[in-house]
């Protein structure tokens, strides 16, 4: 069994802040995790935040300075710190996984910015 959770998702007023997290369990653990994306409505899914196994870390454009993408060892996690938050961030946002030739996907979690 694999699996990814994510939690930290909600309502939140512009400039705000929110914690994600990406729990993995069964043949995965937050090694596996490779990263954050998000799909807004209408728009194509696209990459938020990655992060190797090895701790090596890159952002989109759109998020540098305001989001950062973290490997909690204890936890099992891989959490994103999401700051100053704008309309423009409001989406379903997914954390990935690999196992081997195979990619891992959780269900998600809604943020939503409001004015």
């Amino acid at each position: 069994q694999v699996q990814l959770a994510e939690s930290g998702g909600g309502l939140v007023e512009a400039g705000g802040s929110l914690r994600l997290s990406c729990a993995a369990s069964g043949r995965i653990n937050s090694f596996n995790v490779r990263g954050w994306f998000r799909q807004a409505p209408g728009k194509e899914r696209e990459l938020v935040a990655s992060i190797s196994p090895g701790g090596q870390i890159s952002y989109a454009d759109f998020v540098k300075g305001r989001f950062t993408i973290s490997r909690n060892m204890r936890k099992n996690t891989v959490d994103l710190q999401m700051s100053s938050l704008a309309t423009g961030d409001t989406g379903v946002y997914t954390c990935s996984a690999t196992l081997g030739p195979n990619v891992v996907w959780g269900q998600g979690t809604q943020v939503t910015v409001s004015q």
